[in-house]
């Protein structure tokens, strides 16, 4: 749409504002929040028509969920990925790499959530995909976008000079900025990694995509901290792709990063009108089709914008309800006892008995902290 309108530019100056990220960035928005709205009713009584008994309940979780949340359809993630897709291809530049590498984790990751959670469906049981089916699939999404990322800024930065496969792998271990890792509250680049940067991006992303997946347990719980975090990179985007900004910030420079704001806009607009139908009580659940695809578009961008560590912080609650499964699990093996009630931890919380509406908005107020200390980081150098 970028060739076809910038085409009229000396038609009429207004077609210029096109070549603008933040107009673009907010086109997206209001373009998937609208399609969001307009898909979500009819789409969420096809749910209930096709999936009956809807989302199969956990027996040991919460009692109250058998009462309050069963019969509710899942799969609500794809009222969030259609809107988002379209509006990404309307608005972004498709001639960048990084909003293909971005789109390919986020409907590779939304496909195996769609699996697993037709899966769950038909069998009525909410084992679904094996868990080592679902990480080699993740893995392997994650793999594909870490190169196409590594290689687009590996040309950006070595302009003039031969691109063939030999010289990117040579580069890898060339001890770059290409793969180091940016640390918060110092300048410049931080951790070298060579070569095992890749690893480090794959874990990212696949990591992530799953710690939204654990989060994802309460109505509206999972999906504002995304729109948090998705609002906050969205920031960090736009200050990565200017140079002017990054210079001044001390943080590291990753020429056409900014263009992913245009995908966290589309994010942003299409999880609002998610959130009319998810808010408590939920008419519809995302669903692993949507906790997975929300995380690992997350995760990417953090890796295309060397804000890895960065992301652990924005996405602080995230990291919190992974760290008590697994402290949870760890534990458990070595001693035989709990740490929590039951993990994740947001379910601890509703065994102590508080009310779900509680827990959410506080986790809400949570995740507007860790974001707000994520940037901080960028001026604290």
């Amino acid at each position: 749409m970028l060739e076809l309108l910038g085409k009229y530019v000396e038609v009429s100056t207004f077609f210029n504002l096109f070549n603008y990220i933040t107009f673009r960035t907010g086109g997206a928005m209001f373009t998937a929040m609208i399609m969001a709205f307009a898909l979500g009713a009819p789409f969420i009584a096809w749910l209930r028509k096709k999936q009956g008994k809807g989302q199969p309940i956990r027996t040991d979780g919460p009692e109250g969920h058998l009462l309050t949340k069963k019969g509710t359809p899942t799969m609500g993630g794809l009222i969030i990925l259609i809107p988002l897709a379209i509006s990404t291809l309307l608005w972004a530049d498709l001639d960048n790499p990084y909003v293909w590498a971005v789109l390919l984790v986020t409907v590779g990751f939304g496909a195996i959530g769609f699996i697993d959670d037709f899966a769950k469906v038909t069998k009525q049981h909410h084992g679904g995909l094996s868990a080592k089916v679902r990480l080699v699939t993740e893995f392997s999404f994650a793999l594909v976008a870490a190169l196409i990322m590594l290689a687009a800024e590996w040309i950006a930065v070595s302009q003039g000079q031969a691109h063939t496969i030999s010289g990117f792998w040579n580069a890898l271990w060339a001890g770059e900025a290409l793969t180091a890792v940016a640390v918060p509250f110092f300048s410049g680049w931080g951790i070298q990694l060579l070569g095992f940067y890749v690893l480090f991006a794959m874990i990212v992303v696949v990591g992530f995509g799953n710690a939204v997946n654990l989060t994802d347990g309460l109505d509206g719980l999972a999906i504002v901290p995304v729109m948090i975090a998705a609002g906050t990179f969205g920031v960090i985007c736009y200050l990565v792709g200017r140079i002017d900004y990054s210079a001044y910030l001390g943080i590291p420079h990753v020429a056409g990063v900014g263009e992913l704001s245009t995908i966290l806009g589309a994010l942003l607009g299409a999880s609002l009108g998610f959130l009319w139908y998810n808010a408590p009580p939920a008419r519809v659940f995302m669903g692993d089709t949507g906790s997975l695809a929300l995380g690992g578009l997350l995760g990417a961008v953090a890796v295309a914008t060397k804000h890895e560590i960065v992301l652990a912080i924005v996405g602080g609650l995230f990291v919190l309800e992974t760290l008590s499964v697994m402290l949870q699990v760890a534990v458990f093996k070595r001693t035989g006892k709990r740490i929590f009630l039951m993990a994740p931890i947001h379910h601890h919380f509703e065994k102590l008995g508080w009310q779900e509406p509680t827990i959410v908005i506080r986790f809400w107020i949570i995740a507007v902290i860790f974001a707000l200390a994520g940037l901080a980081t960028l001026k604290l150098r």
